[in-house]
């Protein structure tokens, strides 16, 4: 049996990270707060990243149309089912969540923090979208609940994030992540592999970058092509590689060989909506890709932090 694990993944996985701290089921509550985005809005962009899809990163998120609470119940009322005594983390998932008035971001976090078997809230935002402010917030919310700020990062490469229409650049990324890191709240990153024109490389010295951060979790997501977007375009207009199956877990194996053994891999491949996909087909298939992923690192006899310096 690996360390950090409880079904011997060779990685340090987020159900490991759960039971450990509170010794019971844990689930995490996507919810849409009705929040935009300042790469939307105008702020610092119209038209969002490239591989957004109309939803904003939301697409598992819930209902916007409903209120916090019914969303909540609505998850919370499947999972009573088999799980009767879980516990709750009400993730705010959909575009940007710290991008909005305090007193707004007041009402809707708390209001999820009051609810029955709440333990914590995951919080997803962007670097440039945390003001002074809304940071002694989230400092004094992290000393009273289990607190995670999920940022997207993407990549480190910085002509990269100016392909993706990110908005913002790589020092922005480091210096909310210091800050926050400095008032002792916990950071999962999100990164894509497979971007346009990204070698194998350059994927890998993301996850050496962040490694050296010394970030609390990873993210790990294919980039896949949505219906509607600015990456649809592109890819029709210039045809770039789309990572095979076999490529993508070669890499991500890489990765994880180079992430301190800490780290909680908190995601390993992504869910697109079948509806909606352009491309690659192959990651409708989740579970086969994370079985590809833990076979392969039996095969090469390797693990997370195998690499690590």
């Amino acid at each position: 049996m690996f360390k950090n694990t409880l079904d011997n993944k060779r990685y340090y996985t987020l159900n490991y990270y759960y039971k450990k701290k509170y010794n019971s089921k844990v689930f995490k509550v996507s919810l849409n707060g009705g929040f935009t985005c300042p790469n939307k809005d105008g702020t610092v962009g119209t038209r969002g990243c490239i591989f957004c899809s109309r939803l904003g990163s939301g697409d598992f998120a819930g209902n916007k149309n409903l209120d916090l609470i019914s969303q909540f119940n609505e998850v919370k009322s499947i999972m009573l089912k088999k799980w009767p005594d879980a516990k709750y983390i009400g993730y705010f998932q959909a575009n940007t969540n710290t991008y909005a008035p305090l007193d707004q971001l007041k009402a809707k976090y708390e209001t999820i923090l009051n609810l029955d078997n709440v333990v914590g809230l995951n919080i997803a935002t962007r670097s440039d979208s945390i003001t002074d402010e809304v940071m002694d917030y989230l400092e004094e919310l992290n000393n009273k609940t289990d607190l995670i700020i999920e940022l997207g990062l993407q990549s480190m490469h910085e002509e990269t994030l100016k392909l993706i229409n990110r908005g913002h650049d790589l020092k922005n990324f480091e210096d909310c992540f210091k800050k926050l890191k400095s008032r002792g709240i916990k950071v999962v990153v999100h990164i894509i592999n497979g971007l346009p024109y990204e070698t194998k490389d350059m994927m890998i010295e993301t996850a050496k970058y962040l490694n050296e951060l010394d970030i609390d979790g990873i993210k790990i997501h294919m980039l896949h092509i949505i219906k509607n977007t600015d990456l649809e375009d592109l890819y029709k207009k210039q045809s770039f590689h789309i990572l095979t199956k076999e490529e993508y877990v070669d890499i991500v194996i890489n990765q994880l060989e180079v992430l301190n053994e800490n780290i909680v891999i908190n995601r390993i491949t992504g869910d697109p909506v079948k509806e909606d996909l352009v491309a690659p087909n192959w990651l409708l298939k989740k579970f086969c890709v994370l079985n590809e992923i833990d076979k392969e690192m039996v095969k090469r006899d390797t693990y997370q932090g195998k690499k690590c310096r």
